[in-house]
This record gives structure tokens, C-alpha cells and sequence, in this order.
């Protein structure tokens, strides 16, 4: 077993929005970036020491624009092919996000209003469909796909054998990482109480850290306080009747047309 190694591609910001590159035996990209971010995506790569031609996989780890919005754009640039969830499929086949937003915070509230958060981009379809659990390991990479619904229906995070998690929008830093390594929510999320379960089922794996979306690496024990506190302030709000979900899914394709 070749250890993987996870390096941050920073495609806005110092790391409000990340891409990653996984490097074992052969290398995967996880997420693409906002529209247009093939190109800085393609050269991060390669200066690791990497040709992007050789990259194996490119895994989307859910269907909101700052992650797949250049998907079809670095599958082109690299002939990897692109990997996400069946119950995302809707929005990578038509390059539009489910609407509308549920922001979790002020930070949600004022990014909705962005133009470009509702704009429509270049839509791809997955050369390989994730519908549970799926293993990287002919990919080059000892890791494998975990779905961890709930920031979108189809959401998936990459755990590698040594116990890096990839998270995307599981969990991010503060602010979308402006305070680095303070544990809080993405500016959206479409089932608060199911991404918070999907959360804490990866952290009871024993992560050794966390790789997420929006800023910096995260300790899972800090994440681990934080995802109680959370809890409380959820099962608050449910009992009053404030917490806003979206409902499940009745658009998921049949698996015949898949």
C-alpha cells in the first residue's frame, strides 16, 4: 500500500474555495472549482510534478457550482473521467444548482444574492456513477467514495486508508475560512440534521483530519465539540419549528437510465 497524500489546490482565495489532489500510485483530482477553474486547476497539478494527462479520476463531491462548475471543462483538459452521485445528477446534467439555497447563517443570506451562485454553467455527465461506498484503488488511490448526504442529496466525501477525509462541504472553516481551523457550516445546506449525522457517522470512523471545501485542514476533536453543539442548536430549532430542509428527492433517475 502506497500512503496518499492530500494537497490543497486553492481556486479562490487563500482557501475559500479548494480543489484537491490526491497523490498515491496514481493521482486523483477531488472537485473543480468554480467555472473557469480548469485551467489553475490543470497547472497546480502539474506543479506537483504531475502531468495532468495522467490523472485518473476526477471525483465531484457534490452539485454546487464553486465544486463542479469546471467539471467538464478539466475532464477536457486532463481525459480523466468525472465521478458523482446518482442523486446529484440533476445538477451536472443541467449545470444548475437545486434552488432555492438554504443558507445556515448570515454568511448564507448574503452570498445568495450573488449572481453567479444561480447562473447556469457548463453541465457533464459522470463517466462513473457513485451510488454507495466505492473503492479507488483501481483509480491509483488506496481510498474510498463515502456518500454523506445532507449538504446535497448526493454528497460524497473520499476517505483514504491512513484516514485523511475529504470532506467538501461537510463541515468548513468559519466565515469560508477566514478564521482558519474554527469548525462551522458552509453558507448552505439543503438537510442541516442529515448532513450533521452523515458528519458525525465519518467522525466516528476516526478521521486523523479533515480536508474540506472552505479553508484549512480541520482535528476532528475540534470538530467532534463543535458537531455537539451543533446538534443542541439544530434540535432547538426543530422544536420550534425554525429548521428549513429541503425534501427528499423525488427527481432521482431511474437506474435503467443511468
Amino acid at each position: 500500500m502506497s500512503r496518499t497524500k492530500v494537497i490543497a489546490i486553492p481556486v479562490l482565495g487563500r482557501h475559500a474555495v479548494n480543489a484537491y489532489l490526491l497523490l498515491g500510485r496514481h493521482p486523483v483530482v477531488v472537485d473543480a472549482g468554480t467555472p473557469g477553474s480548469g485551467p489553475l486547476i490543470r497547472d497546480a497539478v502539474a506543479r506537483n510534478g504531475v502531468d495532468p494527462a495522467d490523472v485518473r479520476l476526477i471525483v465531484i463531491t457534490h452539485g454546487h457550482i464553486d465544486h463542479f462548475g469546471s467539471a467538464a471543462e478539466l475532464h477536457r483538459l486532463t481525459g480523466a473521467p468525472v465521478a458523482g452521485h446518482v442523486a446529484d445528477l440533476q445538477p451536472y446534467r443541467s449545470g444548475r444548482v437545486r434552488e432555492p439555497y438554504l443558507p445556515t447563517g448570515p454568511m448564507g443570506r448574503l452570498m445568495d444574492r450573488s449572481r453567479q451562485l444561480h447562473a447556469a454553467v457548463e453541465p457533464f455527465e459522470p463517466g462513473v456513477l457513485i451510488r454507495g461506498e466505492y473503492a479507488l484503488h483501481e483509480h491509483g488511490i488506496d481510498a474510498r467514495v463515502m456518500p454523506t448526504p445532507g449538504h446535497t442529496a448526493g454528497s460524497i466525501s473520499v476517505l483514504t486508508d491512513e484516514g485523511d477525509l475529504v470532506a467538501g462541504d461537510l463541515v468548513a472553516n468559519s466565515f469560508m475560512g477566514l478564521i482558519p481551523g474554527r469548525p462551522a457550516n458552509p453558507p448552505f445546506h439543503d438537510d442541516p440534521q442529515r448532513n450533521l449525522a452523515s458528519l458525525r457517522e465519518m467522525l466516528a470512523l476516526k478521521p486523523t483530519r479533515l480536508h474540506v471545501g472552505h479553508g484549512v485542514p480541520l482535528d476532528p476533536v475540534r470538530v467532534e465539540r463543535w458537531a455537539l453543539r451543533e446538534q443542541r442548536r439544530l434540535d432547538e430549532l426543530a422544536a420550534t419549528g425554525r429548521l428549513r430542509a429541503r425534501p427528499s428527492s423525488g427527481d432521482l433517475p431511474d437506474p435503467q437510465e443511468c
